[in-house]
């Protein structure tokens, strides 16, 4: 009997030297305060109950867990300990969505960013206007705080790499999860890609902990809905 011919693997994005410094990265800002005290209003300061909800969010907590190699999608030989805001490194790739993101599935997370701050209030704001197309209510106000970052690395770049134009489909993210899970499992730095909701913008999912270097706090904005799906924005 002949065996079948393994299919073909798929042609790859080229690797690009990346040497990119205050990438941005826009968080909820809540997140971006002392991480661990958030729990600490809620305890009245009651050290007793304070150590109660420091368990029961330890028990939850996917970064702790991930930070402890008790996450099926990343070890923690892979994250990063003792350097400055460590934590919301982490965070990135143990908090993933249960759908995933453009470039990762729901089991493993990766560090998105965007080459300046409007393209990643412009990536913000869509998403934040899809979750509130399907409530059918614009209204709401969030602050966002920008964490800056450095890369110095080399990325597969999709930056008019035609076979992966699939990847860019602004309504779904088979191809580019599909994509990703290829590049991941061959040891992958990460991806260059241009932004879907600012075409002349450009993003980096980079899918390792140890490349997001020197990460510290940038500007803060404020993001408005005022029963329109475009948000105005004002620095805070």
């Amino acid at each position: 009997m002949k065996l079948l011919d393994k299919p073909a693997s798929r042609a790859l994005p080229p690797v690009t030297p990346l040497r990119q410094f205050d990438t941005c990265r826009l968080i909820p800002s809540r997140f971006a305060e002392a991480e661990d005290s958030v729990l600490a209003p809620l305890a009245g300061g009651d050290d007793g109950v304070l150590r109660d909800l420091f368990d029961l969010d330890n028990a939850t907590n996917d970064r702790l867990r991930g930070e402890s190699g008790l996450l099926p999608g990343i070890g923690m030989d892979e994250l990063v300990f003792g350097v400055p805001n460590f934590r919301m490194i982490n965070a990135a790739y143990t908090y993933a969505r249960p759908e995933g993101s453009r470039f990762n599935d729901g089991a493993r997370g990766a560090w998105y960013c965007a080459f300046d701050a409007a393209t990643a209030l412009a990536e913000i704001g869509f998403h934040k206007a899809v979750e509130y197309q399907e409530i059918g209510r614009f209204e709401d106000s969030v602050s966002y705080q920008c964490l800056l970052a450095d890369f110095t690395a080399g990325f597969h770049d999709l930056r008019g790499f035609a076979p992966a134009r699939a990847c860019l489909d602004p309504r779904s993210y088979v191809a580019s999860q599909g994509l990703a899970a290829e590049l991941l499992e061959a040891g992958s730095m990460g991806v260059i890609y241009p932004s879907v909701r600012r075409p002349e913008g450009t993003n980096l999912a980079c899918f390792r902990p140890a490349l997001v270097g020197n990460v510290r706090k940038g500007p803060a904005y404020r993001l408005t809905w005022a029963g329109s799906p475009i948000p105005g924005i004002e620095p805070i």
